[in-house]
């Protein structure tokens, strides 16, 4: 799921050159189609959360898959900036409600001691999807428009909730291929009970250090996911075939990160025992590390280089992830769907605002190198942040 899910949300930015020159759009204008998804989605982590919890991941996660591969059909069949937007959003409102369902449905499924790696495979996943949809896409565009590449994706989507309505549960006792030994590896909480009140404000409360870091991640992922192959493609002038070549190796080294954040956060927690080493100081790794490669594509102007360094950066950048999904599991495992929706909601605000400010200081500067300053700042901060993480102390119930 994660792997469709992140090739329907990029596909459009390796065919974003040939989108703005079909439909005439400048790249604010793409920014803004871009920054569209993020809106619905930003929202739909926390509502999409409450409605994993209380309707569980069974119903919730069919339903958005329907609507992400509908939406991604219709896409081949935008007119216009306007039809193109209103796409966008229809895509932001069925990705929504899944991360944090699907973090819901790992907190009953995975050994807590595993959640790291649980995390880290799946958005390992979700990479894999960012780095082939680039050759992907140029490859159906040998032989359809970019418009039939939409429908052919959209449709080819909804082969995934039919497998997913079939063989999941939400309780995995009620699994045909459970055994007892399995069972007992589980959390206590692992009964597949629906969530009926969600403590918001207090859970809200408890949740802000975290959602404020991932916001700072989330500044530069959206960088990444949206402009790195029209990067290549404009800045260096490139061609398609050679843009996508270059994209797919940065997200291949997202695929590593991925991995490895969420295999280093569940070691360090074997070895040291503490949820505080485990999560936060593979988080600093992460931030300090992206911060690092990105100065030289600032400041150097060549294509090997930037490749090299957009690569290591994106490395670092996605050793964060397992650790900080982590994290609302091990806070409120009971509220996982809306522990991780509350969190995910920074990244959705930096979705909103990220593509289109990188789309539009393109245009009025002429140049590709200082919107990457703003990532420069962030990253740092997300660092300095991410000392503040308490995944040791639990959430404590009133009830």
């Amino acid at each position: 799921m994660y792997f469709i899910l992140f090739v329907d949300r990029v596909n459009i930015s390796t065919a974003a050159p040939l989108i703005a020159s079909d439909l005439q759009l400048g790249n604010t204008q793409l920014g803004l189609v871009f920054s569209a998804f993020a809106f619905p989605y930003a929202v739909f982590q926390l509502i999409g959360g409450w409605i994993g919890d209380r309707f569980g991941a069974w119903l919730v996660l069919t339903a958005c898959l329907v609507v992400v591969g509908f939406s991604t059909a219709l896409t081949g069949l935008a007119g216009g900036l306007t039809s193109l937007v209103a796409i966008r959003l229809a895509l932001g409102f069925g990705e929504g409600a899944a991360f944090p369902t699907a973090t819901r449905a790992m907190a009953s499924w995975t050994p807590a001691g595993s959640w790291g790696f649980a995390q880290g495979i799946v958005h390992a996943a979700a990479r894999i999807g960012n780095a082939l949809t680039p050759p992907l896409v140029t490859a159906l565009l040998a032989f359809r428009s970019w418009r039939g590449v939409f429908v052919i994706l959209g449709l080819a989507s909804l082969v995934w909730p039919a497998v997913w309505m079939w063989f999941f549960r939400d309780d995995p006792r009620q699994h045909f291929a459970m055994t007892a030994d399995q069972l007992s590896t589980l959390p206590p909480h692992a009964t597949g009970t629906r969530s009926r009140r969600v403590p918001w404000l207090r859970l809200a409360r408890r949740m802000l250090p975290v959602t404020i870091v991932d916001f700072c991640y989330g500044w530069t992922l959206w960088l990444f996911l949206s402009w790195i192959p029209s990067f290549f493609f404009q800045n260096y002038r490139l061609n398609l075939q050679a843009s996508a070549l270059f994209s797919t190796g940065v997200f291949l080294a997202g695929v590593v990160g991925d991995t490895l954040g969420g295999v280093a956060s569940d070691a360090l927690l074997r070895k040291t025992g503490s949820l505080v080493a485990a999560r936060r100081y593979v988080i600093i790794a992460g931030f300090v590390g992206a911060f690092v490669f990105l100065l030289p594509v600032v400041l150097i102007h060549e294509v090997n280089v930037a490749a090299v360094c957009l690569s290591l950066a994106f490395f670092f950048l996605e050793l964060i992830v397992g650790p900080i999904w982590s994290i609302p599991m091990d806070i409120a495992p009971r509220y996982a769907g809306s522990a991780s929706g509350m969190m995910n909601f920074g990244f959705g605000v930096a979705g909103i605002i990220s593509p289109f400010s990188f789309g539009y200081l393109v245009d009025r500067t002429g140049g590709w190198v200082f919107p990457f300053v703003a990532s420069l700042v962030l990253l740092p901060i997300g660092a300095v942040l991410a000392l503040r993480l308490r995944p040791d102390q639990p959430f404590l119930t009133l009830e």
